[in-house]
């Protein structure tokens, strides 16, 4: 089966391999020396001097880990928010109290780091400002570096939702002033559903230190002192992930970033060529389109629901509708993780033959 969503994503076989592994002691020295050098790699490729946690929950949990260890209740914090992820932030934030601010962009557009330092200069109160790196749900990839540069000169914290961009896309945490970031298992990690990876910098532990938001098991304090002093988890990890990410860390050494970075380029502009091809057009200009998933704008005739059924159950193509505003609008093409051209090249072939039944008048090639 070609599982083509932007996630969860496909698992390689020699991952698959480990998650049927025994079970190991989470409190004796096995586990501790799995976490530690799973910490380190993961400092690495989050690009950071600063803390990074293993959190078992899934993107979501990471999401709110960030906001109530940084936050306190009726604390002012920017939302930007240019799609359904960029909600679900703000969401989250106003759901423990956080006084609200969306600076919304129009789905399918990415964020003017202009108008975030337009926002930040009429409201000082601001505390932080919260972003959704790379928007699976219009597939935009946002300027983080600019919008990191705009929040450093405000002095404002940095909370970014990074689950379907770490691992695929280039992010350097503390080069952009990223002084939360959150990732996830199941997306560009290429392992099952389950952990969230976050990191904390230094200036997001005086926030850590101050804020009063309610929380217990996504205390970062917690996290940071068991995993110091004992090689742990203060709760009760998901070792059968943990198993698949070690595994995946070491597959990620031996590629090296900047090539998982660079074939994540290759397949989207392959992704978006091939879709053009077709006589399709893409729902973001391609300035902005992601390298880890493809928007594709549902043209006039095509029912995308009778096509995702027709990929799914007559070639085993199994790709992504639209949500919310653009359910039936667009369907969109997940390529992060274990992914190559020649994956996109069996999904095109099924594209060729599915889109006419679905209604598509055609014009590709």
């Amino acid at each position: 089966m070609q599982l083509r969503i932007p996630g969860p994503t496909p698992i390689p076989p020699e991952i698959l391999n480990v998650l049927s592994r025994q079970m190991i002691n989470h409190r004796g020295p096995q586990f501790a020396e799995l976490i530690q050098g799973m910490t380190a790699i993961l400092k690495e490729l989050f690009q950071t001097k600063g803390d990074v946690f293993i959190l078992t929950g899934s993107g979501t949990g990471g999401m709110e880990a960030a906001i109530v260890n940084m936050l306190s209740p009726g604390d002012k914090v920017l939302v930007v928010s240019n799609g359904f992820f960029g909600e679900r932030f703000a969401d989250i934030a106003e759901g423990f109290g956080a006084q609200v601010d969306r600076l919304r962009f129009e789905w399918g557009s990415p964020v003017d780091p202009e108008a975030v330092r337009q926002a930040l200069a009429r409201d000082p109160g601001v505390r932080a400002v919260l972003v959704t790196h790379n928007e699976t749900s219009t597939g935009v990839t946002n300027d983080l570096g600019s919008i990191g540069a705009v929040v450093k000169e405000f002095e404002k914290l940095l909370l970014v939702d990074a689950i379907s961009s770490l691992g695929a896309i280039d992010l350097p945490t503390d080069a952009w002033g990223c002084d939360v970031v959150v990732t996830a298992s199941q997306k560009g990690w290429m392992v099952p559903p389950g952990l969230a990876m976050v990191s904390v910098s230094e200036k997001a532990w005086q926030a850590q230190a101050k804020a009063r938001m309610p929380k217990y098991y996504w205390d970062f304090a917690k996290a940071k002192k068991f995993l110091e002093e004992k090689g742990q988890t203060p709760w009760t990890p998901c070792l059968s992930v943990f198993f698949a990410l070690a595994a995946a860390l070491e597959l990620f050494q031996r590629e090296g970033l900047p090539n998982v970075v660079a074939r994540h380029v290759r397949v989207g502009n392959k992704t978006r060529q091939a879709a053009k091809a077709l006589g399709l057009s893409l729902f973001p200009e391609d300035s902005c389109a992601s390298n880890t998933v493809t928007a594709v704008r549902a043209p006039e005739g095509l029912d995308v629901k009778k096509l995702l059924a027709i990929l799914r159950e007559e070639h085993n193509v199994v790709l992504s509708g639209g949500q919310q505003m653009l359910e039936g609008k667009i369907f969109r093409i997940g390529h992060l993780g274990y992914v190559s051209e020649s994956d996109i090249d069996e999904v095109m072939a099924a594209l060729r033959v599915a889109l006419p039944q679905a209604g598509f008048a055609g014009g590709g090639k």
